[in-house]
């Protein structure tokens, strides 16, 4: 287990945004890595938030386990194990650094989403229609859940432009995540990430997560989610903003 106080300093915080990510505030887990990859190495925070995912994730498709689009899972799955490759991949051959510029990017973009709104703009074009466009955007997801557990935002892209109900959407949503987690588990193994140590600090850090989670399903439907929202993607801009700052200090040194 990690004992380094630090770490728990950022590692905290973290977890609990992951906790109200799985409780509805969708969108919230680039941040929860984007703090912890101020921490330690990126790769390391993904290897152990990976099992607290997966824990969350049984939870939830024992709730959802006939709701899901079987199609979609069809077309999404075949591209994002193709992106947790090339993810696998970038964390394999380049620096820490640059693993770090990688995720700030994201953090930045995904932040420039909230406020401008490209993905629901890109949802509404015809790029994000069809078979061909769900591959993509499933390798999108693929490559971003593997470096920082944001698969979201590409995967919502797509997935907007098929109109399903709330439950559908829901569920759907539940199984995709979980089965590209299940994917992601041998790459972690294989970059030498997700040993004993990841998995005792998980262990510690996963009782927070399973009560901040349960926090989000009760906060969510009680204080004002858009102004919350603003706050916290504001935050992650300046998160991201001193990823990248520092990846590329590391970089040009």
């Amino acid at each position: 287990m990690i004992s380094d106080p630090g770490f728990y300093l950022a590692a905290v915080p973290a977890v609990i945004l992951l906790g109200l990510a799985k409780g509805g505030f969708a969108g919230l887990a680039i941040i929860a890595m984007s703090i912890l990859s101020l921490a330690i190495n990126p790769v390391r925070a993904a290897a152990i938030v990976l099992p607290i995912l997966l824990v969350q994730d049984a939870v939830s498709l024992w709730a959802y386990r006939r709701s899901y689009d079987r199609q979609a899972l069809g077309v999404l799955l075949p591209g994002a194990c193709a992106g947790i490759v090339i993810g696998a991949a970038t964390a394999a051959y380049v620096s820490e650094a640059s693993v770090r510029v990688v995720i700030g990017s994201i953090a930045v973009l995904f932040a420039g989403n909230y406020f401008l709104g490209f993905a629901n703009r890109l949802a509404r074009s015809s790029f994000a229609t069809g078979r061909h466009a769900g591959w993509f955007w499933g390798a999108v997801s693929g490559f971003t859940s593997l470096v920082s557990h944001a698969g979201g935002p590409p995967y919502q892209v797509w997935m907007l432009s098929r109109r399903l109900d709330r439950d559908m959407m829901v569920g759907t949503t539940t199984w995709y995540f979980a089965l590209v987690n299940l994917i992601k588990m041998p790459f972690f193994l294989g970059l030498g990430q997700l040993d004993r140590q990841a998995l005792m600090t998980a262990l510690v850090l996963a009782p927070l997560a399973i009560v901040s989670t349960m926090a989000g399903i009760w906060l969510v439907r009680r204080i004002p989610v858009e102004r919350f929202y603003g706050i916290i993607y504001a935050l992650l801009l300046l998160v991201g903003l001193k990823l990248s700052f520092d990846g590329l200090s590391a970089m040009l040194r």
